[in-house]
């Protein structure tokens, strides 16, 4: 699959996988919305991309911005043909002693705000026909993970969504993939709340020590131009987990195939 001349748009663009899938994408000839809320950093990024940029910086709990990054989005060149929804925040905290605010925020953030996204931009790519959406889970977003209750719950659900969106879009034309990394060297442990809701400000040697966020980014876009609907991006025991809960082919293929038969149409008319 060439990605020469479409359009990626990328939330929680400023550092991390975002930052690397926006270099990449822009390496195989793709044009960049960089989107967070950090816009002096999303500058950068785009300083260092040698295709079209476009930056939308915004808070993705802000949904009337977002639903304006939108518009804009979709009126640039054309078209979005690439989403990702991979803003968040982790967590490091024993579930007994987290405030019940940090598991509002970290739902907010990584649930519920990349579901109304999504949202949004579902129209325009249905109307279209074609495109791609992925959304960041995580190996945490499929085995419950010790201190990050609130973020497992989320990661997970965010799969659940991505899942059933899939199949109800399996006749539009509209690819759904779900990606899942362990450890990338990246700021997530750093950046993550504490039982209190304020930020850990230190990170782990096992994500110091982890995929290079420009590798993990190749593989991405490798799996997204294979087809691929669930991609496992991580190395060792945490590669392990994931493909022991990896959801079969078999499965997925089961309920699109739902879809097709017509069970959406049955749904509606038993209504």
């Amino acid at each position: 699959m060439s990605f020469e001349g479409k359009t990626a748009w990328i939330t929680g663009a400023s550092s991390g996988i975002g930052a690397a899938l926006a270099r990449e994408w822009a390496s195989r000839g793709a044009r960049i919305i960089l989107s967070g809320r950090d816009e002096k950093r999303l500058a950068q990024v785009a300083a260092d991309i040698s295709t079209e940029t476009l930056v939308l910086p915004f808070d993705v709990r802000d949904e009337a911005a977002m639903r304006a990054a939108t518009d804009k989005a979709i009126g640039w060149h054309g078209g979005v043909d690439i989403f990702v929804a991979n803003a968040g925040v982790s967590q490091r905290s024993a579930a007994l002693e987290t405030e019940m605010s940090v598991y509002r925020e970290i739902i907010d953030i990584d649930l519920t705000a990349q579901i109304a996204a999504t949202q949004a931009l579902l129209p325009h790519l249905v109307e279209r026909g074609s495109g791609h959406l992925l959304f960041i889970s995580s190996i945490a977003g499929k085995v419950g993970v010790p201190m990050r209750t609130a973020y497992c719950a989320a990661k997970f659900g965010l799969i659940g969504y991505a899942d059933a969106l899939r199949a109800e879009l399996s006749q539009q034309g509209v690819s759904v993939h779900v990606v899942c990394p362990g450890s990338v060297a990246t700021d997530v442990s750093r950046n993550a709340l504490t039982a209190d809701g304020s930020k850990r400000g230190r990170s782990d040697k096992v994500i110091d020590n982890g995929i290079a966020p420009a590798e993990a980014a190749q593989r991405i876009i490798d799996a997204v131009a294979a087809g691929q609907r669930e991609i496992v991006v991580a190395e060792g025991m945490e590669q392990a987990m994931g493909e022991m809960r990896r959801t079969p082919d078999q499965l997925l293929d089961q309920v699109a195939g739902m879809v097709a038969a017509g069970y959406m149409e049955k749904m509606k008319a038993e209504a």
